[in-house]
């Protein structure tokens, strides 16, 4: 309407002006109901044809969208495992900070695998406690292997020296013989065990305390899992949890939460695949929410989705009718503030409408322009403020709309 109003004051006006006072016809009397058609066909047909214009190159040029949302993620709360609550910390609505515990379940199980494990480290600490004394004791019992062994030497060396002079008999020599061999196998045999301690102590027990603590730090982590904690800062949401409620990590979770400051950053905006030539990265724009109304948002397309979601397309056992896809999707635009704190009192999931304003400025401060293109690129520039206009129309009607002409 706006612009049928503006492109009349250029046709319809001056053809009216030139029949009134050029041809001297007056409303009424020579201009009619039934002639006026005929007497202001020229500036009517004019009129129809830059409206046309005015609004093609408006909406080409500055693109609008009205499925603009303030869309946010929620945290879903639930378990890793399935388990019974046994303890609720929180109510519904709750605000709760990152690391805050939501619910307990039932930990029985966990405690009791908690307990093995700690026993079972004790019991590697009491094995390291009992090998230590072991290898104390082989050390005497090598002091005496080593004894024993050197005496039978010494007795040895004694009894062949006498039987050079055949004071004893060569049986009785070849006896301490066989008596060293032994001696020292014992000897041996002690030596060997006490290496074996030390390597208990040094490799063996060591490596298992370190399973046993592995295993008592596994124990912990699932009994911790019991412990249900809020992931980030935000509001508990149908958050309906009593004791005794079972929950599923697949089929039941506990609740909602919606994190803190969520959905007060970006705007994401569908607007029409015909300006997927003409959304750029960087255009300013302009918002306004049925959440924030009689206001008016600034706003900078951050980034503008390369695909459109409409024509996906998930491997299935059938073959896809592009038939079932022929309704055309929209551009997916991301809006944020151009200011801090400019969606400051827009509800999370708010509906919006979004403007965006094609900027020429650069291509107009090229020396090398040509007039034609110069004059095109101002006119462009020029017919943003009508789609301005409309916004903050819109912003005024919105609150009227919904509240009034809806029913609601």
């Amino acid at each position: 309407m706006f612009e049928l109003l503006l492109c009349s004051i250029l046709t319809i006006l001056p053809d009216y002006l030139f029949r009134r006072y050029g041809q001297g016809k007056r409303i009424g009397r020579d201009i009619t109901l039934y002639t006026v058609w005929y007497e202001l066909r020229w500036g009517i047909t004019a009129c129809l044809l830059l409206t046309v214009s005015l609004i093609t190159m408006i909406f080409y040029f500055h693109p609008s969208a009205r499925t603009a949302t303030a869309i946010f993620r929620t945290v879903t709360i639930m378990p890793e495992a399935t388990g019974r609550v046994e303890e609720v910390f929180i109510g519904l609505n709750q605000k709760v900070e990152a690391g805050s515990p939501l619910f307990r379940l039932d930990n029985s199980e966990q405690q009791a695998a908690l307990e093995t494990a700690r026993r079972r480290v004790a019991e590697v600490e009491a094995g390291i406690k009992v090998t230590q004394t072991e290898l104390i004791g082989v050390d005497g019992q090598i002091k005496e292997a080593q004894g024993a062994y050197q005496t039978a030497v010494d007795e040895y060396e004694m009894k062949a020296q006498l039987l050079t002079n055949n004071a004893v008999a060569r049986r009785e020599v070849e006896r301490l013989a066989t008596t060293i061999d032994g001696r020292k196998g014992a000897l041996d045999a002690t030596v060997a065990k006490k290496l074996t301690l030390e390597t208990q102590i040094a490799v063996q027990l060591p490596a298992q305390r370190a399973s046993a603590e592995a295993a008592l730090a596994q124990a912990q982590v699932e009994l911790d899992k019991t412990i249900v904690r809020a992931g980030v800062a935000g509001t508990v949401q149908q958050f309906t949890l009593r004791r005794g409620d079972v929950v599923n990590a697949m089929l039941r979770p506990a609740g909602i939460l919606v994190p803190e400051g969520a959905g007060q950053s970006t705007l994401i905006a569908g607007f029409g695949q015909i300006e997927a030539q003409v959304m750029k990265k960087g255009m300013i724009a302009e918002a306004t929410c049925i959440g924030k109304p009689f206001t008016i948002i600034p706003m900078v397309v951050t980034d503008v989705q390369e695909v459109i979601a409409a024509g996906q397309l998930r491997a299935t056992d059938q073959l896809i009718d592009v038939q079932q896809t022929a309704q055309p999707g929209t551009l997916t635009v991301f809006l944020q503030p151009l200011y801090p704190g400019g969606l400051d009192g827009v509800p999370p999931g708010s509906s919006c409408i979004a403007n965006a304003y094609t900027n020429n400025h650069d291509a107009l401060a090229d020396p090398n322009i040509g007039t034609v293109r110069w004059f095109a690129l101002h006119m462009v520039d020029a017919v943003g403020l009508v789609h301005a206009m409309i916004l903050r129309i819109q912003a005024l009607l919105l609150p009227v709309q919904t509240l009034v002409l809806s029913g609601h």
